[in-house]
């Protein structure tokens, strides 16, 4: 696929996204935001890859939402209607069975610092400066800079970051738990790689499953989540061997509705009319 607003590589096992509008300091346009949907659909259908870095170009992450292109959004309906697409955009990355890496240097701000909070992990410079600046154009996030941020950092961090809509430091974020780790301004890249070898000697069944019901249960009640923990771990030893369960079907009933054999039509026989009187 062909990209004009960002760059899109595959090194091995990993995918790289570059937003490429540095003069606008990674302004997410409509262009840029329907081709990086598209390109986390190039990853998410892809079997070879097991990671994601997402970075941008010309020492900026992005300042998020291109404000100069919100009046062609429309009126009420079409603004909720791009907000939603938006969410959607932040919902298929955060759900990818991949592991994403945002690498941040410069700003990363607005919807720049959105795409971050639906990431794994964050790496950031030094340098690195983030907020939610939407309060002082006088509008308000729409895709994770009040619904994830409040999950990562509380309600009254929340607050603090979207009212008042100053910038922070790349400490600060490591502090509050919005990003993971700070590197200096000339070892962003090198801290990556570190990371990627590190998760790259991993059991990569095993980091899919952990990100699939960490980001499940960190949404329901305690005994829900409890339930994604225990199905979690006996797809671990499923898969590490230990499938057999003498009374499961071992694909029996699926062979059976393929043949339409006997156990087949035991089955059915004994159900479609039960209790339907």
């Amino acid at each position: 696929m062909e990209f004009e607003k960002l760059i899109y590589k595959e090194t091995e096992k990993t995918a790289w996204i570059t937003l490429n509008r540095p003069k606008a300091f990674n302004a997410l346009s409509m262009q840029l935001s329907d081709e990086f949907l598209a390109a986390i659909e190039c990853v998410r259908q892809s079997m070879k890859l097991k990671f994601l870095v997402i970075s941008g170009a010309g020492g900026n992450f992005s300042v998020g939402d291109d404000i100069t292109e919100m009046q062609s959004w429309g009126n009420a309906n079409g603004v909720m209607r791009r907000v939603r697409y938006y969410q959607n955009m932040a919902n298929q990355l955060e759900e990818l069975d991949k592991i994403t890496i945002a690498a941040v240097d410069g700003y990363a701000v607005g919807g720049g610092l959105e795409i971050t909070m639906a990431c794994d992990f964050v790496v950031a410079t030094e340098r690195s400066k983030w907020g939610m600046p939407e309060v002082d154009v006088g509008i308000t996030p729409g895709w994770g800079g009040t619904t994830r941020m409040a999950r990562l950092i509380g309600r009254r961090r929340t607050k603090e970051i979207n009212l008042l809509g100053a910038i922070h430091s790349a400490r600060r974020a490591v502090e509050w738990n919005l990003w993971n780790r700070v590197a200096p301004d000339d070892q962003l890249q090198m801290e990556v790689d570190m990371l990627l070898a590190v998760l790259e000697s991993k059991n990569q069944q095993g980091l899919r499953q952990l990100k699939y019901i960490i980001n499940r249960g960190v949404e329901c009640d305690l005994y829900t989540a409890q339930g994604f923990e225990a199905l979690s771990g006996a797809l671990t030893a499923a898969v590490n061997g230990a499938w057999e369960v003498p009374d499961a079907d071992k694909g029996q009933g699926v062979r059976a509705f393929v043949e339409k054999n006997d156990l087949w039509h035991k089955r059915r026989g004994l159900a479609t009319n039960f209790w339907t009187d």
